[in-house]
């Protein structure tokens, strides 16, 4: 059997072993490597060569972005699976331009951990529908920046409708069963809305779009 090489980068080293000790339940897989940080990372490429390498984002001395870009400047194309403790949109678009083929939180299932290995070595990408809808909307938004203050064609039908019940004061949850769209779908939608209008929070969407007479109260 042909086993994949993974080297973990994470800076906490309980991180680490958890990883270690689910990979290790399967022949599938050989650990090769450990970095606590990008630059580390980047060292031992050369030296453990691995088939995929499963990346933190936040690290001290270099981010996994840094290390992801050297990565790339270099023309190294080993796969890269993204890991984090929770949803950080913009990095993880970062991460994914820089050819990330997978985004996983650190809790996921076993099965979901090797199913995205699987296919990060067969040269996939690997994405559930809520972050590909995160990735499009931020490609969209690339496409088409914010244009003049007032011109009410920046937000799509659904956006305004989204931030025109948020400005009523309903919750992602109400706004979701509403309009019959899933709650992470709402969310990925506001988040998408915070791009096009340069804000980050609900107050200064809502804000934004009345200033432009995007949305009336």
């Amino acid at each position: 059997m042909t086993q994949h090489r993974i080297l973990i980068v994470d800076d906490h080293f309980v991180v680490r072993q958890g990883l270690k000790l689910i990979l290790e339940t399967s022949e599938q897989f050989q650990i090769v490597g450990e970095a606590e940080n990008g630059k580390q990372a980047v060292s031992l490429i050369d030296e453990v060569q691995p088939d995929v390498i499963l990346m933190d984002l936040n690290m001290p001395v270099m981010s996994g972005l840094e290390a992801m870009q050297i990565l790339r400047d270099r023309n190294i194309s080993v796969p890269v699976i993204i890991l984090t403790t929770y949803n950080e949109d913009e990095l993880m678009i970062n991460g994914l331009a820089l050819g990330a083929r997978g985004y996983l939180l650190k809790d996921t299932s076993r099965e979901n951990l090797f199913r995205n290995i699987e296919s990060a070595v067969r040269g996939e990408t690997l994405l559930s529908a809520e972050i590909m809808e995160k990735v499009i909307a931020a490609r969209e938004y690339q496409r088409n920046p914010v244009p003049a203050k007032g011109a009410s064609s920046l937000l799509t039908d659904k956006e305004v409708q989204i931030l025109q019940s948020v400005a009523r004061g309903f919750k992602s949850k109400e706004i979701a069963y509403d309009i019959g769209i899933s709650e992470r779908t709402v969310k990925a939608h506001l988040t998408s809305i915070y791009n096009k209008l340069g804000v980050d929070s609900r107050s200064q969407a809502v804000a934004a779009a009345m200033e432009r007479g995007i949305i009336q109260m």
